[in-house]
């Protein structure tokens, strides 16, 4: 008898994936009906990673979403799962145990079934708890493996990690090819090993197009016993995003495979909502870029959803390292130069950091390293003279354990800063902190929710929920969609709680001064200089001193907020981009020197 294989929808995933923003729950309930109507999905992913932080983003609450996103496949016999980040949850940094605990009751509660937990170092200790957390709130779990493709990163290393999920108490194993840079033959025999091994273990692949790998990795994993596929549709399927659930159904039903057939009406539903949603607003937030694929992944090893972000980082630095270029008495680097020096050093870099698989957060780690480099030799200093406190977190160990071995002049340096490594469990490092939110929801006088679901928002994303709750989220979203749409041409009511500054010449600027360091956002979102919970904020003014290291200000993203650090001791010079203003990753926000 033929074997099954069954499909996922990975419909979170396809907008992550893509851009900034997902539907908001009207246009999610809208197109539910489609999806079931297609005939050919066991699971859907719902939820996870940053849809929560989007609603939050949006003005809207989260907890009603995923509740009203989740009931109808509930209803009809769909399977929904959610993305986690272990150690990090549902944000970009760590998270208290008894925080992460309560997110699978909450979650489990709303209705959702399946918890896919990745650590992005394939740490084990990182998925312990929630391998554990998810099956005491009565969910499936679905340990996943972040996959990518180094000398380290064997299928015999693999297999080592899953003998621990196994042993924690895992029902599924997920190979998350984030970068979709697995090899397919690789992946054939990590599955070949995990259902010998572990017969009762279900396997799910999940795989990005960006370099071209994927479709040949699913029917190699397919051959080797995996049960479930992650799928897309269009307008979002294929570029950096997943293949389309047509072509991969039609590949396993030609190589003998039992598929459930789709129905083409309910598919071209769902392909039409989804454009009306690009269509409606969504799409002035998605990459152009992202509907390519690029074989330039292949060596690089970074996902393909960064290389729009990645390309605005280019531009955001070009200037800094142009005027730096022009005052050593070497050539200016054009753009695609640049593009392919910081792929080269990326390459250089991922090693000696000890092969962190290239997911988030770690990814932007490598990247925002390989970046600072290129800057560093620009100016004649030397490598890693620049590294982030994030980035030493993670080298310091105090995120998990790197898969690598770090380089010796990593180590030296560390030793140099003074800096002591970590061999602990990361969890112990953070306190519990649950009594803590309680209390403050209680002298905000805000209602701690059904199944304790606002609590734990407050206690996941305290700065978002803060700024949903006061209305400044809403409106700063407004006003960020108002200016899209200005630039489209819309006729608009502009209402702007954003402070203006005036525009001036980058390049003319590091002329005039060619020691200045720029302070530049990390990622896209809303510049927040300084801010309360009123939404009160002003701007550093000029002359205003930061030391390094030092914290200047925030980016607001759609999965939380990042920092903005000096980069060394010095006074404000200039400020290019005013508080709440739209910045892209990259592009410099300030001036110190």
């Amino acid at each position: 008898m033929a074997k099954e294989v069954k499909f996922s929808l990975v419909y979170r995933d396809m907008w992550q994936s893509s851009g900034k923003y997902q539907p908001r729950v009207d246009q999610l309930v809208r197109v539910a009906p489609a999806i079931i109507g297609m005939g050919c999905f066991d699971r859907v992913e719902t939820n996870g990673g940053a849809f929560e932080q989007v609603n939050l983003l949006y003005g809207e609450n989260p907890n009603v979403s995923v509740r009203k996103w989740t009931a109808p496949f509930n209803k009809a016999g769909i399977g929904t799962h959610m993305l986690e980040r272990g150690l990090n949850a549902l944000r970009m940094n760590p998270v208290p145990a008894d925080v992460r605990e309560l997110m699978f009751k909450v979650k489990k509660a709303q209705g959702t079934d399946i918890a896919r937990s990745f650590c992005g170092l394939n740490d084990h200790r990182n998925l312990k708890l929630s391998v554990e957390y998810a099956k005491k709130a009565g969910m499936i779990s679905q340990a996943a493996l972040s996959i990518t493709h180094s000398p380290v990163h064997t299928v015999e290393y693999y297999m080592g990690v899953v003998d621990h999920l196994v042993e924690y108490g895992a029902d599924e194993i997920c190979l998350k090819d984030m970068a979709g840079i697995g090899r397919p033959t690789d992946l054939a025999k990590l599955v070949s090993g995990i259902k010998k091994k572990y017969p009762h273990i279900k396997v799910q692949y999940h795989g990005h197009c960006g370099p071209g790998f994927s479709p040949a990795s699913m029917l190699e994993v397919a051959r080797a016993g995996a049960e479930y596929i992650d799928v897309a549709v269009e307008p979002l399927s294929w570029g950096k995003v997943h293949p389309d659930v047509i072509t991969i159904q039609q590949m396993l039903k030609a190589d003998g495979f039992l598929v459930k057939d789709i129905n083409m009406d309910a598919y071209m539903e769902v392909r039409s909502l989804t454009q009306e949603f690009i269509d409606d607003f969504l799409g002035y937030w998605i990459g152009k870029t992202n509907s390519q694929m690029t074989s330039l992944l292949v060596g690089c090893g970074l996902p393909g959803g960064m290389m729009g972000s990645m390309m605005a980082d280019l531009t955001g630095f070009k200037a800094a390292i142009n005027a730096a270029e022009r005052a050593n008495g070497k050539p200016e680097s054009s753009l695609d130069s640049l593009m392919v020096q910081l792929f080269r050093e990326v390459e250089y870099v991922w090693p000696r950091l000890g092969y962190p698989p290239l997911v988030t957060p770690f990814s932007q780690y490598v990247k925002n390293t390989a970046l600072m480099n290129l800057l560093a030799m620009a100016q004649n200093k030397p490598r890693f003279s620049t590294i982030d406190k994030d980035t030493w977190g993670m080298i310091l160990g105090k995120m998990g354990r790197l898969p690598g071995k770090l380089a010796p002049e990593i180590v030296a340096l560390a030793k140099e800063k003074g800096l002591e490594f970590f061999e602990g469990n990361p969890q112990d490092e953070y306190p519990d902190a649950l009594p803590e939110f309680r209390k403050k929801m209680a002298e905000n006088g805000w209602d701690c929710g059904q199944d304790d679901e606002e609590l734990f928002e407050m206690a996941m994303h305290e700065r978002q929920y803060i700024d949903y709750r006061s209305g400044v989220a809403k409106k700063r979203f407004e006003t960020e969609l108002e200016d899209f749409r200005a630039k489209a041409g819309a006729p608009i009511k502009v209402v702007r709680p954003v402070v203006e500054v005036p525009a001036f010449d980058v390049d003319a600027f590091m002329k005039d001064h060619p020691k200045a360091m720029p302070l530049q956002a990390p990622a896209a979102g809303q510049m927040l200089w300084e801010v309360d919970s009123t939404g009160v904020s002003k701007e550093p003014s000029t002359g205003k001193a930061f030391k390094k290291g030092a914290v200047a200000g925030y980016v607001q993203t759609y999965y939380g907020m990042e920092r903005i650090v000096a980069p060394a001791d010095g006074l404000v010079l200039a400020v290019k981009a005013g508080q709440g203003a739209s910045v892209e990753k990259g592009e410099i926000v300030a001036f110190i020197g």
